[in-house]
């Protein structure tokens, strides 16, 4: 299909790819290639909010249907063991854009728009993926949801990103009006705009524009494409929420609407790598697709054998779906069972866009990995920690992993727990406080919180009303 200017392009690309997507898959069969610094990727880094493990078809779902993200799964390479930085939003978006704990950079917990119930500032010190790019020749841009930061300097392109079309807030109130505490967050760039439509559409339309825009420059591109699919509130169009009724008449009302919403978001994704394919870029882009923590069970969300679910330090909070496309570079069909974290995409796309690094994170990059390449397994210590209000109290717990021990506080006032992963997958049977794991891991553990405390995570100076 050719395509001409911006302004045609929502209208032509959605009335081609309404129909065709399911049919398209992006391109490529041949093994491994070495990449010249003139044949640097195209990178869509494609990020959906609070998906659980169980709800894609390719990760055992038997429910619902999500044919295009499957195809992306089926297309490059799946992994089985990959973990968000936290079982809430934004402090996964920080360590995706920074390599780094999410601590480390000022955003233990959910950023918000309200003092009293803010738990994350980003530090100014923090380097963000836009700004190591841009000098290895990217244009950058962020569509959808960025949740780092509501105001100067911590706006998308207060950070480095060339473009944002998109949300700046947390959770929308209603998916349709965009608000959140009545306050518009919607953003082109620095301007407040205030469309129709469902955001999820929106997010699809606003990425097929940039794409399409992009394809007409020889300059390769990065877009963070992050969905508020399919966080609360559960609002699918009555359009999908009905053919899902009509498909799985037993299923509740709670599950059909929120598979509804999977589904509506899967199909948005089709029409993204249908955009990417009809401009002539799917060949030489990599795409990454996950999710920025486990699914919610209390809206009918389903994590397959894991136990838990979002907010929980256990598996099925924090264990996610994950699968890179390169084609002909990342062989189609393939599956590890490496363990990586959402700070690992960090040091992978700059690898894979020949983006120099000169400063300290805590991401270990997985390209080899990616490209069939023999990887050792990575000798490291790993932590998630997550700070809130409400009956947390304003408190931080934590979890922390060296190999496949797996030392878990689902709660800032429950004790630490010792699992097994590889004898425990379902996180059952904790160990004794005296196993020596134990206490190598909470050694460990409080080294980092040391090393976090350094960190602050509200803007100076902070005063609640009423303190």
């Amino acid at each position: 299909m050719a395509v001409s200017g911006i302004g045609a392009t929502r209208r032509d690309f959605l009335k081609a790819v309404g129909i065709g997507a399911a049919s398209i898959v992006m391109s490529g069969h041949t093994p491994a290639r070495a990449q010249s610094a003139s044949a640097r990727p195209n990178i869509l880094m494609i990020m959906v909010d609070d998906l659980g493990y169980g709800d894609l078809s390719s990760y055992g779902a038997t429910d619902l249907k999500t044919p295009h993200v499957d195809r992306l799964v089926g297309a490059g390479i799946r992994f089985d063991n990959f973990y968000a930085n936290c079982p809430v939003c934004s402090p996964t978006r920080a360590s995706l854009l920074t390599g780094r704990y999410p601590d480390l950079v000022g955003v233990p917990g959910v950023i918000r728009t309200h003092l009293q119930n803010n738990w994350g500032y980003m530090s100014s010190r923090a380097v963000l993926l836009p700004k190591l790019l841009k000098p290895a020749g990217y244009h950058t841009a962020i569509v959808g949801k960025w949740h780092l930061g509501l105001e100067s300097p911590n706006r998308p392109n207060d950070r480095g990103f060339d473009h944002f079309h998109g949300y700046l807030g947390d959770m929308m109130d209603d998916y349709y009006k965009h608000r959140r505490h009545g306050i518009n967050y919607m953003r082109l760039n620095e301007e407040e705009i205030d469309p129709p439509g469902h955001a999820t559409d929106l997010f699809t339309e606003w990425a097929i524009d940039y794409i399409t825009k992009r394809s007409d420059t020889k300059q390769p591109f990065f877009l963070y494409l992050a969905y508020n699919a399919p966080h609360t509130p559960i609002q699918p169009p009555a359009d999908w929420l009905e053919r899902v009724k009509k498909r799985e008449p037993g299923m509740s009302e709670k599950r059909a609407k929120l598979v509804a919403l999977i589904e509506h978001m899967d199909d948005g994704i089709g029409k993204v790598i249908v955009a990417l394919k009809a401009c002539g870029a799917a060949d030489n882009t990599l795409v990454i697709f996950t999710s920025d923590n486990g699914g919610q069970l209390s809206v009918g969300a389903n994590n397959g054998p894991l136990r838990a679910g979002k907010q929980d330090m256990y598996e099925g909070g924090i264990r996610v779906p994950m699968c890179a496309v390169w084609p002909g570079t990342i062989r189609p069909g393939t599956r590890s069972d490496r363990v990586a974290l959402t700070m690992d995409l960090f040091p992978t796309i700059c690898e894979a866009a020949g983006a120099r690094i000169s400063h300290r994170i805590d991401g270990r990059s997985i390209l080899p990995t990616l490209l069939g390449k023999s990887q050792p397994v990575e000798d490291r210590f790993l932590f998630w920690v997550r700070r809130e209000g409400g009956h947390y109290g304003g408190r931080a717990y934590y979890a922390a992993r060296y190999g496949d021990y797996k030392l878990v506080q689902n709660s800032p006032f429950e004790p630490m727990q010792l699992f097994n992963l590889d004898d425990d997958p379902k996180e059952q049977n904790p160990l004794s406080d005296r196993n020596r794991m134990y206490q190598k891991l909470a050694a460990a553990l409080r080294n980092h919180i040391i090393e976090a405390g350094a960190v602050p995570w509200e803007k100076y100076p902070a005063r609640v009303d009423g303190s």
